[in-house]
């Protein structure tokens, strides 16, 4: 893995301002502020259509905003979208792999994508680590949906990002896949990147993350950070508290 630089270490890789974010009549993200620096892990919980799986498409620059200000690394998101990518992995819903093509097809061909060197090392690093290597050679359309998860999270990490973007990742995984997800998480942390990473589960965000947000109708209705002492009872009542008073 590569290293911040110091200037990157201090500096907030996600700056978000006054994010507006509507499809047709319906206001999406409303009025939304984020700072994320590096080495943080933020956890989003939400009901459904609160705006999570919006607000990691902004953040990945798969969608612009309507209002407001994303700025990724430093750079604003409305004009340097190729460049950011380049930085940025995501893990969304859709896995993002072409289902006809084997799972080696895929990684060869983001890696050649992102023109990176040294792919078939990279491919035989993030394999090794989601533990992939027997379905390596299986087209994508024949493998379960937890073992196209494991590659869409592999896709996500080949080209060594220093921000992850994932929505519900833990989404069709078993337990084993757990743990592997958890120590992505973990070794991202460890490496000083910053991980976002939308959930319904409340349990697991507290492991993983240094802050719980609470994304209630576009905004954020309730933050607090996260520690190995933090209570998930305490943080569930004031989940239910904010939904239900916000929905």
């Amino acid at each position: 893995m590569r290293s911040l630089s110091k200037e990157q270490a201090h500096e907030s890789l996600i700056r978000v301002k006054g994010l507006f974010k509507g499809f047709g009549r319906i206001s999406v993200l409303r009025d939304l502020d984020l700072n994320l620096h590096g080495g943080e892990v933020l956890t989003i919980l939400g009901p459904n259509g609160s705006g999570k799986t919006t607000l990691i498409k902004l953040l990945a620059t798969l969608t612009k905003p309507d209002k407001g200000s994303v700025q990724i690394l430093g750079m604003d998101a409305s004009d340097s979208g190729t460049t950011i990518r380049r930085h940025v992995g995501v893990v969304t819903h859709e896995p993002l792999l072409y289902l006809e093509l084997t799972g080696y097809e895929n990684l060869k061909f983001t890696g050649r994508m992102f023109s990176l060197d040294r792919i078939d090392e990279r491919i035989e690093s993030v394999v090794d680590r989601l533990e992939i290597g027997p379905q390596l050679r299986q087209r994508i359309g024949t493998l379960s949906h937890g073992m196209r998860k494991r590659f869409s999270i592999a896709r996500a990490l080949l080209h060594d990002p220093l921000i992850l973007l994932m929505d519900e990742p833990e989404s069709g995984l078993d337990q084993r896949a757990l743990s592997l997800l958890d120590t992505v998480v973990s070794d991202q942390k460890a490496s000083g990147r910053t991980v976002v990473m939308t959930t319904h589960n409340l349990d697991r965000s507290v492991v993983q993350g240094h802050r719980i947000a609470v994304l209630v109708n576009g905004q954020i209705a309730y933050q607090e950070s996260v520690g190995v002492d933090s209570n998930p009872t305490s943080i569930r009542t004031a989940y239910v508290q904010h939904t239900e008073t916000n929905t």
